[in-house]
């Protein structure tokens, strides 16, 4: 690839101009054309679930032992004990054996990596790797068929609320056009799961060179963090209100004490500062460690309440003070590379009052979308730092993953519970199954025994999107062969076929 072209401004104009005109008519059409060939996911003015052991994480975490939730218009209507007492006519949902719970909030994870899966035999190689293919051989088609069958994982293993860095993290950001962040946001958009997707420049200092693909041709512009941070920004605004499932909000790098006394750093990490605090929206930032958090603090004054932090390992106790003073959250990731380089010290932060809750780091290199899993795996990930396996007990684990993640993304008045007034986002669990018996203590049987497989049913915003473990309105063997395709395609283009 020849790395000496330079930007195209009459190009990028030229994109930026087709893209406003023909967007949507192009990729919302095919999106639903693809993903739903029959109807619209289930929802119905009312829907009545029955019979349950409903956990509510709610303020007083209350387990109704068989119980009732009522939906109506997206929302929970009424929950409680028994059989519900109303006439309301509804569609019903018998729920006897199931555990109804909070749909799971993953705080922290990577568009594209889908589609990544395998493709190195260590951590090093699948880094340069993917950001080959995510700049040299991605198109819209990729991002979009990469973000259905996301979703579809999310759905299968019961999380209905994510928060995805938009590429892969602080280097390979997706975001020198919007196409991409568009086509990806309309496939979403058409499964029915909520995201907030994150995205802005990439780390300052760098040449990159992205592709740009057409039916017959491509073009190699050089990405500039300015251009990347309009672009954000655009998103940023044009997604404000458009759509009740779907949030954009900006990231940025993680700069060290060293990189931040770097001007050009310094200017860009306070211009998206400013237009994320301009929006009163997320910050999101992936890899803070060892004393980083205390050095944009002292130089940027980056965070407060609305700053999400991912990994956080080997904090100082100067890092830890910020966190305790400015409200700003973390992301827990304890299956991710990052927990193996170094350990993110959430229990103590936790007792500290800091919002610390689970993220998955996304499906690859290693792991899958599965919170159930990462549940399981940060209790034994600090039960062996303190070789007591009454850190982070089932209760606390089950908050990270529910009501802690809608803290994190700001998001608990509306999500994260079980509660009359919240969005009905809700998991239907089967625990009639080998590995969840004897039917006893619930809260246990999920935090220690579950995993993503044991989801009988999806419901997002009152949307039955999974009922006995099948998509309702979505073809899944159609979602598999799209991703098949433009993996194929990615692949040929970066020169990588003899990998597969």
């Amino acid at each position: 690839m020849d790395t000496n072209i330079p930007i195209n401004s009459v190009h990028l104009l030229r994109t930026r101009s087709r893209w406003r005109r023909s967007f949507w008519r192009r990729f919302v059409k095919k999106e639903r054309q693809t993903q739903q060939p029959e109807r619209e996911p289930a929802m119905t003015n009312a829907l009545l679930i029955e019979n349950a052991t409903i956990i509510t994480m709610d303020p007083d975490r209350r387990i109704i032992e068989r119980g009732h939730i009522l939906i109506e218009n997206g929302r929970i209507a009424a929950i409680g004990e028994e059989d519900y007492a109303g006439d309301r006519q509804a569609e019903r949902i018998e729920a006897a054996g199931m555990v109804a719970m909070p749909g799971l909030i993953d705080t922290h994870a990577h568009a594209g990596h889908m589609l990544t899966k395998g493709l190195g035999s260590v951590a090093e190689d699948w880094m340069s790797v993917t950001g080959r293919i995510y700049a040299t051989a991605t198109d819209p088609e990729f991002w979009a068929a990469e973000a259905a069958l996301s979703a579809v994982e999310r759905i299968k293993c019961g999380t209905t609320t994510a928060a995805l860095l938009f590429g892969g993290g602080p280097d390979i950001m997706r975001s020198e056009a919007p196409e991409a962040a568009e086509a990806h946001l309309a496939s979403v958009a058409a499964m029915g799961v909520r995201e907030v997707l994150a995205l802005g420049p990439n780390r300052p200092g760098q040449r990159h060179v992205y592709r740009h693909y057409t039916s017959t041709a491509h073009d190699d512009i050089v990405v500039s963090p300015d251009r990347q941070i309009d672009v954000a920004t655009e998103l940023v605004d044009a997604w404000a209100g458009r759509d009740d499932h779907l949030q954009v909000v900006f990231s940025l790098p993680v700069f060290d004490e060293q990189e931040l006394r770097d001007e050009t750093v310094y200017r860009i990490a306070c211009e998206v500062r400013d237009r994320a605090r301009e929006r009163s929206g997320l910050l999101v930032q992936d890899g803070h460690r060892d004393g980083s958090i205390a050095a944009n603090d002292a130089r940027l004054g980056l965070f407060d309440e609305r700053s999400l932090l991912a990994h956080c390992i080997d904090l100082t106790e100067a890092d830890r003070a910020v966190l305790k003073r400015t409200g700003a959250k973390v992301a827990h990731n304890p299956s991710a590379l990052m927990s193996v380089y170094g350990r993110c010290p959430a229990p103590e932060l936790m007792e500290d009052g800091i919002t610390v809750a689970l993220g998955t780091d996304a499906a690859a290199p290693d792991r899958p979308f599965d919170m159930f899993r990462n549940l399981f795996q940060a209790h034994r990930y600090h039960a062996r730092h303190f070789a007591d396996d009454a850190v982070l007990p089932p209760q606390r684990l089950l908050e990270m993953a529910t009501i802690e993640g809608a803290r994190a993304l700001m998001m608990e008045d509306e999500l994260g519970s079980l509660e009359a007034g919240k969005r009905a986002d809700i998991l239907l669990m089967n625990m009639r199954q080998p590995h969840l018996w004897p039917p006893h203590d619930p809260v246990q049987r999920l935090a220690r025994f579950a995993n993503g497989a044991d989801v009988d049913t999806t419901i997002v915003g009152g949307r039955i999107l999974m009922r006995g473990r099948r998509l309702v309105a979505q073809d899944e063997d159609a979602i598999l062969d799209r991703a098949l395709r433009a993996f194929h395609l990615a692949i040929a283009r970066a020169g990588l076929s003899a990998r597969t």
